[in-house]
Formats: C-alpha cells, sequence, structure tokens
C-alpha cells in the first residue's frame, strides 16, 4: 500500500506563504452604487436652509397682444404672485462614527482605519441620501408628483406606448428616465418582442438604454411591491423650470457639497468620534417637470418561437 504521508523534497505553499505578502484591497462594500440621479441633478446652494418657490397666481390672465398697422390700445396686464409659495427645508442624515485609537494607531498600514472607516460611513449616507430624494414623504420625488401627471400601464408591463404616453406628460426638454433595473429590464423585453430594440448612450462612462434618445436610469431605491413598481420621467435645471436638488454650503470640515465631517474629541474609552452629516432637499419647480408610470409589472415573460 502506497504511502500517502510521502517526505516532501520541497518547501510547501502552505509553509512559502508565511513569507510572501498578501495584496490587500480597501474594504469591499456591496451596498454602495452609482447613485446616478445624485450626478444628473442640477445642485443648488442654499445659503439660509430654506428655499421658496415662487410661482405665478395666473397665467392666463396676462394678455398681450400682436400689433397691427394700426393705432389699437394695446392691452394693459401684470403679473401676480402666490402670496403662500412653498418652502423647502433642507433635511440631515447624520451619524457619529466611533474609531478605538489603539486601532487607528496599530493598525493603518498600508491603508488608514480612520479614512477608511469614514469612506464607508460616507458611501453609506450618500445611499441613504439618494433614497430620501425618491421617497421622502416631504419632499420626494414620488411625493412630489401631481395628479394629473400620474398614469397607469395599459397591459402591466411597461410597453413603448407607455414610455410615450410619459413624453407627453414631461414635453419640454425631458432629461431621463428613472427606473429600478428589473423594471429597465421588463421595458426590454417588451422592446424586443415587438422588434424595436432600444440603442444605447454612453454617459458617465457607462452604456443606459434609451428611448427616443431619453435615457433610462436604473436606481434601486425605487421600491417593487408584489411584482410592481414605477418609472419616472424627469425634466431638471433651475433655467428649465425643472427638478433641482438642494444643498447647504460652506459647512464646516465640508468633504463635498453639502457633506461635512467633524471631529467630536477622545473619550476616556480612548475612543474618538467623528460627525459625519449630510443636508439636503429637493424641489419641483413646476407640475410638468416630472411624471410617473404606476403599476408596472417585472414579472412578465414571452415565449419566442
Amino acid at each position: 500500500m502506497a504511502n500517502n504521508h510521502e517526505q516532501s523534497t520541497a518547501l510547501g505553499d502552505i509553509a512559502a506563504r508565511q513569507l510572501a505578502i498578501a495584496t490587500r484591497t480597501v474594504p469591499q462594500m456591496g451596498t454602495i452604487t452609482p447613485r446616478w440621479l445624485t450626478h444628473l441633478l442640477q445642485w443648488v446652494p442654499v445659503e439660509a436652509g430654506i428655499y421658496r418657490v415662487n410661482k405665478v397666481k395666473d397665467a392666463s390672465s396676462v394678455t398681450v397682444d400682436c400689433s397691427g398697422r394700426d393705432e389699437r390700445e394695446l392691452p394693459q396686464t401684470f403679473v401676480d404672485y402666490i402670496e403662500d409659495p412653498r418652502e423647502y427645508l433642507l433635511s440631515a442624515v447624520n451619524t457619529v462614527l466611533d474609531v478605538h485609537t489603539r486601532v487607528s494607531d496599530l493598525y493603518s498600514k498600508p491603508y488608514n482605519q480612520i479614512a477608511e472607516q469614514l469612506r464607508l460611513t460616507i458611501e453609506t449616507i450618500k445611499e441613504r441620501q439618494e433614497a430620501e430624494l425618491i421617497n421622502n414623504k416631504e419632499y420626494g420625488l414620488l411625493h412630489s408628483i401631481a395628479p394629473h401627471q400620474h398614469i397607469k400601464t395599459r397591459t402591466g408591463a411597461p410597453t413603448p406606448d407607455d414610455l410615450d404616453e410619459l413624453l407627453s406628460k414631461v414635453w419640454k426638454e425631458p432629461g431621463f428616465f428613472l427606473a429600478h433595473p428589473l423594471a429597465i429590464t421588463a421595458f426590454g423585453r417588451e422592446c424586443t418582442r415587438r422588434g424595436v430594440p432600444p440603442p444605447t448612450v454612453s454617459l458617465f462612462g457607462s452604456q443606459f438604454i434609451t428611448w427616443r434618445g431619453i435615457p433610462l436610469i436604473p436606481c434601486d431605491k425605487i421600491q417593487i411591491e408584489d411584482n410592481k413598481t414605477k418609472i419616472l420621467l424627469i425634466r431638471t435645471g433651475e433655467s428649465r423650470q425643472g427638478v433641482v436638488g438642494l444643498y447647504q454650503p460652506d459647512l464646516p470640515g465640508a468633504q463635498s457639497p453639502g457633506l461635512a465631517v467633524r471631529f467630536m474629541g477622545i473619550n476616556h474609552k480612548a475612543i474618538a468620534s467623528y460627525l459625519v452629516s449630510l443636508y439636503c432637499s429637493l424641489a419641483v419647480l413646476t407640475d410638468d417637470a416630472i411624471a410617473v408610470l404606476e403599476d408596472v409589472e417585472i414579472n412578465k415573460y414571452h415565449e419566442y418561437k
């Protein structure tokens, strides 16, 4: 019978690895997404934490005339404003990060422990920010859509006809569709079934499918319930009377627009604390800046013969 434990004639892998230096990565976190929505919004600084949206009371009352070649009397008019415009207040996303000084002192090579802890905490806060921009009951996109800007799918699955209907609601310089990745996949299946595969466009170094030249931007913060979700169409920018993001500028310890990190001190247990704060909100300047397609089914498939 052969000996299964033969004498080694050379250094083995396990022992050799004790002298080797492993190439390390920074900590990876699967919940981090591209957060395309925050990239596509125009961000407006709000100096005192308040953003007031002024509107015209009755645009139809503003009268003008196309002058003829006579001496007719010109109309007299004025533009009246609503007396109680909506004010948007910035919302805060906060947390306190604790790092033991022993850990940061002893184990910060090759990667700084405090820097990595802050990076992952900031990523999590920014993920929450995008979720609030969509779902917050006070200012989120899904709660800021006028009743006449809601439509429903015709057959359940999102079809090209449904997206065309959305375009009729936001026809003034539409910017992008915003949808859960599974809703975009469902739309792709409907296009394939009809033989009209949607073209793609490159944005931020990534490829997005489009409809009528408008990109479909994926976002996993749009909820799915009972295999149904929603698709948004958005116009952005102040000059276009669209949707704008709001942030607080010039924060102490600012790391990026609206986000600050401040050292809070070291307690008697040698734990250092850092306050991480992000201040933001969102405003829809006119009703026709956003529309939503509801009851979008994501589990409808077809057999191809």
